[in-house]
């Protein structure tokens, strides 16, 4: 299959700091002449030398654009091709030139003046995605034939999830989860200043997942940036752009949260392999229109528990030769049971308090769908009733940080105004995150 031609531009090697010209002495091309890779196109003079001028690619001649014994600017392309070589799409033009043909960084526009956010901090249109391929306990039975379905329901509270399919990426449920806020926000992509994305399965190392997104929205010039805290991050995602809003950085941020666990799970680890399912959430925080208030959040981390949960492979693939380190996610389960049992129960007791409430006044508590067990041993010592925890991982399993947006769309017809409502969670690191909220 042929490469796809394109047009472009060739410039002058680029000659000492001091010169900032050079002469066409003799093109040996001329418009409709093919060339090879490292072809004498052009004998070249400038003040300390004389120099030909080599084809970086093979191609076609459209156009000289400068005719014999005139004297070239260095910063300015001497000669336009079309070529299929993709390299040339990224070529750079020598170190002196000020004009390119090249997509330039474009910046949103915003006024001098400091953006004053409003007294109140909304999050706004609950967006989720959820791939189509249901996965029952069943179907997972076949690596361990001495356990039965009803076994691991008993132990994890999950019947089924739900996981990607072979060509689905992370940042495709992120789109899909981001459109749906946008459009029940009431904004448009236009009106997004700045993109956060939470993951620990990117698409790729690099770029960020957040950019990514923030190319499939059609979105350019605004800040886009990943961050990983695990299942704690959309949370902490939720903070950072409300500090982005305080800052006068940004009226409406963009929070996703994203996390295909299907691909890094070892299929002989109780630990982990029964437990996770693939999804993608997201919310507009904003000051610039009236939402679901933001009452109070809290933040923290404790490396102590830098053992419990950890993956020491990056990205949400395994590759068949990959190297020895151990690719997969690895939980330590009865550590982690007790350490988030107390931290869901501390933070739920916090927020309350910091909140200004009672106990009572709690709606819902949304926490992160990790395991019912640890959920129901939180709701007991919490002090709040075990009937107001809202929980939907009989059906979607842990998905990590989308668990809390991917619950709250479950829930949200059915929300009242002024309903008072709790996010909590904890992930690895061992981070934990909460958040009051006023519906």
């Amino acid at each position: 299959m042929s490469k796809e031609l394109f047009k472009t531009v060739l410039y002058l090697p680029s000659q000492a700091a001091a010169e900032t010209e050079a002469t066409i002495v003799k093109w040996h091309v001329k418009p409709g002449n093919s060339f090879s890779k490292g072809q004498n196109l052009a004998e070249i003079e400038s003040a300390k030398s004389t120099f030909d001028f080599e084809a970086p690619c093979e191609g076609t001649v459209i156009n000289l654009l400068f005719p014999e014994g005139d004297s070239a600017p260095i910063e300015s392309p001497v000669i336009e091709i079309e070529t299929s070589d993709e390299s040339l799409k990224n070529e750079i033009p020598s170190a002196g030139s000020k004009k390119s043909d090249f997509p330039q960084m474009k910046l949103k526009e915003v006024n001098e003046e400091k953006i004053e956010p409003s007294g109140i901090i909304s999050i706004l249109g609950i967006g989720s995605y959820l791939p189509k391929q249901v996965i029952h306990n069943r179907e997972l039975l076949k690596e361990h034939p001495d356990i039965t379905e009803e076994y691991i329901f008993g132990v994890t509270g999950i019947k089924e999830r739900r996981w990607a399919q072979e060509n689905e990426k992370p940042s495709d449920m992120a789109y899909a989860a981001s459109v749906e806020a946008i459009e029940k926000s009431g904004l448009s992509p236009n009106n997004i200043d700045a993109i956060i994305v939470s993951t620990s399965t990117p698409d790729v190392v690099m770029p960020s997942t957040a950019c990514i997104l923030q190319k499939k929205l059609g979105i350019r010039g605004t800040p886009a940036f990943d961050i990983n805290a695990a299942c704690s991050g959309w949370l902490y995602g939720i903070s950072m752009a409300k500090g982005m809003i305080l800052s006068g950085t940004a009226h409406n941020v963009l929070v996703s949260a994203v996390d295909m666990q299907s691909r890094v799970l070892d299929k002989k680890d109780r630990n982990t392999y029964f437990l996770f399912g693939d999804g993608a959430g997201a919310t507009i925080v904003s000051s610039e229109k009236k939402g679901h208030k933001i009452i109070r959040e809290i933040l923290t981390a404790d490396s102590k528990g830098l053992h419990m949960a950890r993956r020491d492979f990056p990205g949400y693939e395994v590759p068949e030769n990959s190297s020895e380190t151990d690719p997969w996610m690895r939980l330590d389960g009865r550590a982690l049971f007790r350490f988030a049992t107390e931290s869901f129960s501390t933070m739920i007791r916090n927020l309350v308090i910091k909140s200004g409430w009672e106990v009572e006044d709690v709606r819902w508590v949304v926490p992160h769908q990790a395991n019912a067990r640890i959920l129901k041993a939180a709701a007991q010592r919490s002090g709040v009733a075990f009937d107001r925890f809202y929980l939907n991982l009989d059906r979607v399993g842990n998905t990590s940080s989308a668990s809390i947006p991917l619950a709250i769309s479950d829930i949200e017809k059915g929300l009242q105004k002024k309903d008072k409502i709790i996010f909590c969670t904890v992930g690895a690191g061992i981070t934990a995150a909460g958040l009051s909220l006023e519906w």
